[in-house]
């Protein structure tokens, strides 16, 4: 059954809303604001919340399910990070209240960026960007500003790996650079033959996820920063499978000069559905003067200023200081509106305290446990190829959904079936440079119960697919929506309601 739209159940004269009188003056609109040509739905409050409830009952998430989506690590986020961003003290801040009645927030802040320059390597960290790919836009710009400030104009390329997410070529066409892919080789690495041939003064930097999309640590990290850097350029570290290595590698010290951090994944808070995220930016420090502002700095008080701050702030024992918003000398500017998703670094920071450094570690220890695990069990007991199967994968893996004795079924089929199992399918057909890819990231949450439900699943799934090919090309069964033309939707897309 397809699910009925709020303009299907809307009847002429209903309304939902009770607004109060008004206890401003009436204002009229601006011309050119009203349309009188978009109609909007007339339901009652009790139709829209009944209407929308509905549709969350059908939504699988990882509160409800296992979600081993490939390259976005989607795990568990404890509710105590929800208690912790809900503090009243949090939630009724404006960004436009003066630093001196927001000075526990900016600490909350001060602390997080420390947090996170410790656990990269890096000298200094923005919080502003709002998630994973801004994050990237945000570095790249400081990349293209450090090298312009050089007088290094004639710097205009980033080279690209193909095992790159899809957002690295994104950003750098939006940075007004251009890409240039690289290959990998038969191990799964950078091919450096290839970079060492397209190394030279026309060269902002490379960015290079680590470890890449094909769940694999780079073999020749420090070889490949050091011959960017022979080569005046920079390298930029892609943060988002950063779950595999925290508390274990400080990026910075593997040469990395600038990289994003997905909060919204390494450190567990919401993710999916639309948000939200962020992407804070750390970088070395020849880089830091260049990083969007403001951030939050150290000032430190005075106990004869005139200030009636400074007096009431300070105390005998000399560790007196206000925090202050700061612009960095070379800042390429702002970002983003305000400070950053606060909710989202309050979350995050949560998450950091509660851990600490050793419990750091060992998410990315039971996150690579966990991915080698469900590889070799799909290897052995399925027969599912695994890209570069032969090596041990980090936080998670590439299977490709060709099945002997199943020449018809494709990864489709088989992420489709596994819906009616009630598990969320991985990433299909990404990274590219995979014939029929699922990625597969089980995320270090997830317990050994889980995960042999889930080997189980996709071992059932590959012996109907040789028995009945027709169950999987008919998947999923149970859902509430059936197969869709995704090809056909893609192509002919209705955006609007006409």
């Amino acid at each position: 059954m397809i699910e009925p739209t709020v303009y299907d159940l809307s009847s002429p004269g209903r309304h939902g809303p009770q607004l109060p009188v008004l206890d401003v003056p009436v204002a009229p609109l601006p011309d050119g604001y009203l349309r009188t040509d978009l109609p909007l739905p007339e339901l009652s409050e009790l139709d829209t919340v009944r209407h929308f409830v509905r549709l969350s009952q059908r939504n699988m998430g990882i509160d409800t399910n296992f979600y081993p989506l490939g390259s976005c690590t989607m795990k568990y986020n404890p509710k105590v990070n929800e208690k912790a961003a809900s503090l009243p003290g949090f939630v009724e801040l404006h960004p436009l209240q003066d630093p001196e009645m927001t000075q526990g927030a900016m600490q909350l802040l001060l602390e997080l960026q420390v947090y996170l320059a410790e656990i990269s390597g890096f000298a200094a960290v923005t919080l502003q960007p709002a998630a994973g790919a801004h994050g990237e836009l945000t570095g790249v710009l400081i990349m293209r500003k450090y090298q312009l400030d050089r007088g290094e104009t004639q710097r205009t390329k980033i080279l690209v790996p193909d095992s790159a997410h899809g957002t690295n070529p994104a950003t750098t066409t939006m940075s007004g650079l251009t890409v240039v892919e690289l290959p990998s080789d038969d191990r799964g690495n950078l091919d450096l033959e290839a970079l060492k041939a397209n190394l030279d003064d026309t060269v902002v930097g490379l960015m290079l996820t680590n470890p890449n999309t094909l769940g694999l640590f780079e073999e020749h990290i420090l070889e490949i920063t050091q011959l960017v850097h022979e080569a005046g350029g920079l390298v930029y570290g892609d943060g988002a499978n950063m779950n595999a290595i925290v508390g274990v590698v400080k990026p910075a010290d593997l040469g990395i000069d600038v990289m994003h951090f997905n909060l919204h994944k390494t450190f567990s808070t919401p993710h999916g559905g639309g948000g939200p995220g962020a992407g804070p930016v750390g970088v070395v420090e020849k880089l830091a003067r260049f990083l969007p502002g403001p951030v939050v700095t150290v000032e430190h008080v005075n106990a004869d200023s005139d200030d009636e701050f400074e007096r009431n702030n300070f105390s005998e024992d000399g560790d007196d200081f206000r925090l202050v918003w700061t612009m960095p000398s070379k800042s390429i500017g702002r970002v983003r509106a305000y400070y950053g998703n606060f909710g989202v670094l309050v979350r995050a920071y949560t998450y950091i305290r509660m851990h600490g450094a050793p419990g750091l570690r060992r998410i990315a220890e039971n996150a690579v446990l966990n991915a080698n695990y469900l590889k070799v069990r799909l290897q052995n007991e399925a027969s599912y190829p695994v890209a570069f199967g032969d090596r041990i994968c980090m936080h998670e893996f590439v299977a490709q959904g060709i099945l002997e004795g199943a020449p018809d079924i494709h990864t489709m089929d088989i992420a489709k079936r596994l819906m009616d199992y009630g598990f969320h399918p991985p990433t299909v057909y990404f990274p590219l440079i995979v014939r029929e890819a699922l990625m597969i990231e089980p995320t270090e949450t997830e317990s050994k119960a889980t995960l042999d439900a889930f080997a189980d699943a996709m071992i059932q799934i590959a012996r109907e697919a040789r028995e009945e090919p027709q169950l999987l090309k008919d998947a999923p069964h149970n859902a509430p929506v059936k197969r869709l033309d995704e090809v056909r939707a893609a192509r002919q897309m209705i955006l609007c309601r006409c």
